[in-house]
């Protein structure tokens, strides 16, 4: 839809307009915002298509898809006209001598959600419905009396046509009602239909060997699973065949239970990921999929996508063979095994654990090779421990030596699996502009790393990790790069992985729980039966599917930070007036701190102070928004490094 509003601006060849844009365009016709000429339409001056973001105050600043609007357009709140926050609307310039332009919606052409989440809160006599994520004020379509009859405070789900109330979540004041909103905020639903899951139980528990003739019998192959100590879904297992210098890795082949189309494919499309909270997960699959028949699980027989990766004596790959198998894992480690056996490095009688060690060591070599064009940075993901719906504890995990073991065996299946296709679904990650490389440069000289800038990036990076080592401060320092970088996206065709160093990358491993890899698994199965009809089918509007995938990720990330965001908002409306330790992690506009002290990680916005990034201080909680899960503290004292 973006790129085709975009192009109104040249010119859009009316034979190249899909059935689905049709639509749109001839709404845009009667409204009398696009005239065609010699077969092609164009937008009419005074027109401007774009992207919609509402302020807390109600004011609307539109994301224009015209270039040659360098300035987000304001849209006071009388002229939105209906239109909601991330909608995808037509605006009408209108006559303003203020220095910004100004314009009015004139029609929502896509609807960025068809719900949204409100609680119901007192006005003078009347009760309305406040939205969480804008804070802005809404009549219901109900009567009074019956929303008097609501206690204050109600969580209510509403259509954006009319708002009318479609689902009552729960009671504001209620912790476990933050799942519920946080789903609901981002369009997510936690439950399948009656289809999709009688779809899924029709497969049964377990895998019958003998009605797979066909397939590669790998069942006595000591497979074993490396995984979160709490994880219900396996997609991957590994085993090492050191004499021949030989990887193998099976991935769930979730791809013979869903079917194009079918009412599991429709919901795991349109969910795209499975999304994780610290106490649950919402799987992108039936849980009668990915928690049982596809799961990898130890002493099972389940079927696999297996690409076996035999090695030279420079750990490049000789051969790479893909094949449907069948398996059997032996053992179900957690990282915190596997670790303990790496720590030891003891050979023992358990012909797993001393296969594990020897492929250590070879994912060892495999690392330092990929580091001489990529990056590794010291990333760390925040735990959270929920009682009663509150949180009580919170920790880092940091990648381990079982963690980095893993990654590097995913590596090599999903470069192998790039390899095998021209067109379909690419994991890609442009290089850094030159913009943000100097605005990360001057960053980084407040913190004490004075690094010249160089054309080799790579080069230029590992200087400043080398430099945020010897300060101690390496984590935070990637943290900064990686910002400083665009985000890795899906493509249909590769244009290589910058982070990675590498030319050809994808997502093969994880179809569990991503679209993608469900999707080239499909094209892979095709493309080794050599059935090019079945392959061009599936590559139907694969840039519309890359482009809503990629939503669908940033998407899948917001709602787990969202639902975090909420918990630290409830533990600190607790402790209102105390005082903790604090980094300030964001500069601008409005300083951000995370907090630092028993426990860690919450987003806390700073009032009327600023200062370098990095910096420790003292915070006191001043005030705590239960609903849009924001904190405001204000800094105490400059902390000692």
């Amino acid at each position: 839809m973006k790129e085709f509003l975009k192009a109104l601006q040249n010119g859009v060849d009316d034979k190249f307009i899909k059935a689905e844009l049709k639509e749109v365009l001839r709404v845009l016709e009667q409204l009398k915002a696009v005239k065609k000429y010699k077969n092609r339409y164009y937008i009419n001056d005074g027109y401007v298509c774009g992207k919609l973001d509402i302020s807390s105050n109600g004011t609307g600043f539109l994301y224009s898809y015209d270039r040659r609007f360098k300035q987000d357009l304001i849209i006071e709140n009388r002229h939105l006209n209906g239109a909601h926050f991330g909608d995808i609307v037509l605006a009408k310039l209108t006559n303003s001598k203020k220095a910004r332009l100004h314009a009015t919606v004139i029609a929502v052409l896509v609807m960025a959600n068809e719900t949204s989440v409100v609680y119901t809160k007192k006005f003078g006599g009347a009760i309305m419905g406040v939205n969480v994520k804008t804070g802005l004020s809404i009549a219901l379509k109900a009567s009074q009396k019956s929303l008097k009859e609501l206690p204050l405070g109600t969580v209510l789900k509403i259509n954006n046509l009319d708002n009318d109330i479609t689902e009552v979540l729960g009671i504001l004041s209620d912790p476990n009602v933050d799942e519920k909103i946080s789903l609901g905020v981002f369009n997510k639903k936690d439950a399948f239909s009656k289809t999709s899951q009688n779809e899924a139980l029709s497969y049964g528990d377990n895998v019958d060997k003998s009605m797979y003739p066909s397939r590669v019998d790998l069942t006595e192959l000591a497979f074993c699973t490396i995984d979160p100590v709490d994880a219900k879904d396996f997609d991957d297992a590994i085993y090492f065949d050191k004499k021949n210098r030989t990887i193998y890795v099976a991935i769930a082949d979730v791809s013979e239970y869903v079917a194009p189309y079918s009412a599991i494919d429709k919901e795991a499309k349109f969910r795209g990921f499975s999304i994780y909270f610290p106490h649950i997960a919402i799987p992108m699959l039936p849980r009668n999929l990915s928690e049982n028949i596809c799961s990898l699980k130890q002493d099972c027989d389940r079927l696999a996508f297996v690409f076996k990766i035999t090695l030279d004596e420079n750990l490049e790959s000789s051969k790479e063979e893909l094949f449907e198998a069948i398996i059997h894992s032996k053992k179900r480690f957690s990282y915190d095994e596997v670790d303990e056996i790496l720590a030891l490095r003891v050979k023992t009688i358990d012909s797993i654990q001393s296969w594990i060690l020897d492929l250590f060591e070879l994912t060892k070599k495999l690392k330092e090779n990929r580091l001489k064009n990529g990056f590794d940075f010291r990333s760390k993901e925040l735990r959270m421990k929920l009682t009663d719906g509150l949180v009580t504890q919170t920790s880092y995990e940091k990648e381990t030596e079982s963690h980095a073991l893993i990654e590097d065996c995913m590596l090599l299946a999903n470069k192998a699996a790039a390899k095998r296709i021209k067109k379909g679904i690419f994991r890609n990650h442009a290089q850094t502009d030159l913009k943000k490389i100097n605005t990360l440069l001057d960053d980084l000289a407040l913190l004490g790393i004075d690094v010249p800038y160089q054309s080799d990036t790579v080069k230029l990076i590992a200087q400043i990790q080398t430099k945020a080592d010897e300060l101690g401060i390496r984590e935070d320092v990637d943290k900064l790069v990686i910002k400083a970088q665009k985000r890795a996206e899906y493509a249909s065709e590769p244009k290589g992985h910058f982070g990675l160093g590498f030319e050809l990358y994808s997502h093969f491993t994880s179809p569990i729980r991503r679209y993608s890899d469900l999707l080239l698994h499909r094209l892979l199965k095709a493309n080794l039966k050599n059935d090019m009809k079945l392959f061009n089918y599936l590559l139907l509007d694969i840039e519309g599917t890359c482009t809503t995938l990629n939503e669908l990720e940033r998407e899948a990330d917001k709602v787990a930070w969202d639902f975090m965001d909420r918990k630290f908002a409830r533990w600190a409306a607790l402790n209102l007036n105390k005082k903790f330790r604090c980094i300030i992690s964001e500069v601008g506009n409005e300083s951000i701190a995370k907090l630092d002290d028993e426990l860690k990680g919450a987003r806390i916005f700073i009032e009327g102070f600023t200062c370098a990034l990095l910096t420790p201080v003292l915070v006191e909680i001043k005030e705590v928004d239960i609903a849009s899960a924001k904190i405001i503290a204000k800094v105490v004292e400059k902390l000692d490094v």
